[in-house]
């Protein structure tokens, strides 16, 4: 490694003052392994090869940024107390080369400000009315099933069941990113009860692939929320067989992907519908697995709680055809929330290869969609059709999205970055359109094979 350093400074009472010890950025990027993995905060330059293993947030995202400076994603999700933490795995050198972009340097003033203001830790009462909005669908969902013997009540209380779920997915989201409740530990617990206990899907799961999402907003090989071989692919550069950084296998784009893929645009509504299916096993292979979970007993047993009231609900309809047609109705009425999901970020911009530290700001704004809607409608999408503002402010309450969204929009114009915002039936049709441009380009592979091979 080539190291520069100034000369030693003599005071005038004769003391000596350390020089600063520099190296390059691409000396800082040869540091990019789990085995030796630094990165750089500010121009200061840390290792946090042992800390990749403690780290709360997971080791994904310090891999993913391993080797950069990654200032403008250390502030996004990290609280001011956590700055105190960094001295002891600082090596000595500093960034030679380092230089800050003049959006990194709005953001990070905004991202100031809004601290400045409290706005991180001032919540609302969100938490209150969620609460006790899930508190009583999940209420009229049970009684609908044990007070009455009339079908049409039944499959009413499967859609509850479904609708108590989406507003459940978004209380866990708020706390998975530490929104919801005072502490990091009661948000865990709040996860857990959340996640795990009433909709099954574990909180563990969850954070593992989110944080990598945020990190590596809409790159196909890195970003989960992206890698849905078979079923669909957003874009033609997933049929050269990528390999998931995430999952480290290979993204097989075989015959029977590119049928699934081919038809993609019509079977998307339908495979949403069924989309918690595959949450659900997702879940059981990672608690199940041999990778590092944090607090893996306590999600295996809110798990195990789900997995006892759920089929204990269902068991009390009168005939098996209900109790299959309450679950569907359920899982419909959840598809909702999964096409909102996936409407945030199919049809945005997507790019092949690693997240990079220094284009944080570029990456999310190409990376999302906002979806426009009126604020008496926010309950409804939990603050997530604020996607931009979001994933710039990963950390911030989500009644405070709608107040800085005018800032983000003239920040996006002022550094002619992409802010997208559309109507919830627009943003539908543009994510079919991404769906049916890749799948006309996936047929004309298919039936290139046929003809091929007979």
């Amino acid at each position: 490694m080539t190291i520069s350093a100034t000369l030693p400074l003599t005071g005038a009472l004769g003391s000596m003052v350390t020089a600063k010890k520099y190296i390059t950025s691409e000396e800082l990027g040869k540091h990019n392994k789990r085995e030796d993995l630094w990165i750089s905060i500010q121009g200061k330059v840390y290792n946090v090869t042992e800390w990749a293993n403690e780290h709360p947030g997971g080791d994904i995202p310090l891999l993913n940024l391993a080797g950069q400076d990654v200032t403008d994603a250390f502030i996004a999700f990290h609280p001011g107390s956590a700055w105190k933490y960094l001295d002891k795995f600082f090596t000595g050198y500093h960034l030679k080369d380092y230089e800050i972009s003049d959006v990194s340097k709005d953001y990070r003033k905004l991202a100031a400000e809004f601290a400045k203001a409290g706005m991180f830790e001032k919540k609302g009462h969100i938490v209150v009315y969620s609460i006790c909005f899930v508190a009583l669908l999940l209420s009229a969902c049970v009684y609908g099933v044990l007070a009455s013997d009339k079908f049409s009540v039944h499959m009413l209380s499967g859609a509850l069941l479904g609708f108590t779920w989406i507003q459940v997915a978004y209380m866990g989201h708020d706390a998975g990113h530490y929104q919801a409740m005072s502490s990091r530990g009661w948000n865990k617990v709040a996860g857990i009860l959340i996640g795990n206990c009433i909709t099954g899907i574990s909180i563990a799961w969850w954070k593992w692939t989110h944080n990598a999402h945020h990190i590596a907003c809409n790159s196909l090989d890195y970003d989960p929320d992206l890698q849905h071989l078979p079923m669909l692919a957003v874009s033609d550069s997933l049929f050269g067989s990528l390999t998931s950084k995430f999952y480290n296998r290979k993204l097989t784009f075989d015959p029977v992907a590119k049928f699934f893929v081919s038809y993609q645009h019509l079977s998307y509504y339908p495979v949403m519908c069924v989309a918690r299916v595959n949450l659900y096993l997702q879940t059981l292979l990672l608690l199940c697995s041999k990778r590092k979970i944090p607090d893996r007993a306590l999600n295996i047993l809110g798990t195990i709680v789900f997995w006892t009231w759920f089929p204990l609900l269902v068991s009390c309809l009168p005939n098996w055809t209900e109790r299959v047609l309450f679950v569907l109705v359920s899982f419909c009425v959840c598809a909702i929330q999964h096409v909102q999901f996936t409407l945030n970020h199919f049809a945005a911009d997507v790019y092949v290869g690693p997240p990079t530290g220094n284009n944080w700001f570029e990456k999310q704004a190409g990376g999302t969609i906002d979806i426009a809607c009126y604020p008496w409608m926010d309950w409804f999408y939990g603050g997530l059709q604020f996607q931009l503002e979001h994933h710039l402010f990963p950390r911030l309450p989500r009644t405070h999205l709608r107040s800085i969204s005018p800032i983000v929009q003239d920040l996006c114009k002022k550094h002619n970055l992409p802010y997208r915002s559309l109507s919830f039936f627009e943003a539908n049709v543009a994510t079919l359109q991404t769906l049916k441009t890749a799948a006309f380009q996936a047929r004309g592979l298919l039936w290139e094979a046929v003809n091929t091979h007979g």
